[in-house]
């Protein structure tokens, strides 16, 4: 008999996807220009060339046995060491190749993250709005979610209600910065102020509290924000990343797991992720792609097109009149909608334009929809009319 938990799951597609199925549709039945997708948080830029070029002489120059063999259960040693050399020079930090796991994107290395620090029965508690796929993350574990109600007025972390949240049976908060949905970046107050009560509640507990962090957006930082390297600022912190952004590489699927060498059971919990692994059928991401982002490190794709695209998309929505707390990152934004229901917003009177859109509710924030402006700038330009006219729709 099938497993009917996944089963179910068949049913309950993502939201994201289906406002994206529904773009690919109408652009084929009426036109690519009928069409402006803003639902899915594709890169728009290409990798850098010399990524391109390190896998053509990867190929090219190393012996294929050795090359394409398996990659060692915890990650080739050279490329955890660049990753870890690369770490330490850019955020003043401590690791060894010791405490890095390379993994398949951030998404692979939250898998493991949540199962290292986390046993089944514990609360894991995360921030709204995020992203909705931690609840299959967290829920895989047998660790149950808890979400954290947003503060809309900055959507940095709403410390009333979290003090209510972190109970004795939080084992994990899990922190997304820079943020999807909302764009916005933690600032280094915010997260000593974290880190700080977490700390005073590890003591009160006798229990760690492990503060994971989903950063794949950590290089997508606009001018002027303040985006501190979270690890830097609390002991018991794992942190999971992801190229898929910065290298514009998201179908190579390559991240890894950091573990602060400061943390409790530092040296244990990479060994561990490898023991995780035959659990998960993880079994490490290609060796090639392993090799290839040695040398790309300290590098990224050209990002500058996503704070352009802010600028002008931020500057003529608020003149419209729409409601935005201004991103400092990402390539994300999460308007207010002009009306409560942002289902409706989305579903009818975006659609019916041609605007697709992401309702809010999908990140536990009615009310707000996201704009994943990952696009062509002219496409940007091309759209602001159909927002006005949108926003007069229902104002």
């Amino acid at each position: 008999m099938i497993n009917s938990f996944y089963k179910e799951m068949t049913g309950k597609e993502s939201v994201i996807r289906q406002f994206f199925d529904y773009s690919r549709k109408r652009a084929a039945e009426m036109g690519p220009d009928s069409v402006y997708n803003f639902s899915i948080g594709n890169p728009s830029v290409p990798a850098p060339d010399s990524v391109t070029r390190a896998m053509q002489e990867l190929i090219a120059n190393e012996d294929p046995v050795t090359l394409h063999g398996y990659s060692p259960t915890l990650g080739l040693p050279s490329t955890k060491k660049a990753i870890a050399d690369s770490l330490n020079r850019r955020f003043g930090m401590q690791y060894t190749p010791g405490h890095i796991f390379p993994t398949s994107g951030a998404a692979g290395a939250l898998a493991h993250a949540l199962r290292a620090v986390t046993k089944p029965g514990d609360t894991v508690i995360t921030f709204a709005p995020y992203f909705p796929e931690y609840i299959p993350y967290v829920t895989g574990t047998g660790a149950e979610l808890k979400v954290v109600p947003a503060d809309p007025t900055s959507f940095q972390i709403n410390f009333e209600k979290l003090e209510e949240y972190l109970t004795p049976d939080v084992a994990a908060v899990l922190i997304n910065s820079p943020n999807n949905p909302s764009g916005i970046v933690y600032t280094t107050e915010t997260i000593k102020r974290l880190a700080a009560l977490l700390e005073d509640r590890q003591k009160e507990y006798g229990h760690e509290i492990f503060l994971i962090t989903d950063e794949p957006y950590r290089e997508i930082i606009f001018e002027g924000t303040d985006s501190p390297f979270i690890s830097k600022l609390y002991d018991n912190s794992i942190c999971c990343y992801s190229f898929s952004k910065s290298l514009s590489l998201p179908g190579e699927r390559i991240g890894y797991l950091a573990v602060n060498p400061a943390a409790k059971d530092a040296e244990l919990i990479v060994p561990m992720c490898g023991q995780i692994s035959r659990f998960t059928g993880h079994n490490c991401p290609s060796s090639l792609m392993q090799r290839a982002i040695e040398g790309e490190l300290d590098n990224t794709s050209d990002l500058s097109i996503y704070e352009k695209n802010a600028v002008i998309l931020y500057d003529a929505l608020t003149e419209i009149g729409y409601s935005i707390v201004r991103p400092g990152g990402t390539f994300y934004m999460f308007p207010r909608s002009p009306i409560a229901d942002a289902n409706e917003f989305c579903w009818t009177g975006a659609k019916e334009l041609g605007l697709i859109i992401v309702p809010g509710d999908s990140f536990e924030c009615p009310g707000h929809f996201r704009i994943s402006y990952c696009v062509p700038t002219e496409q940007i330009e091309k759209s602001i009319p159909l927002f006005r006219k949108l926003y007069e729709r229902f104002v």
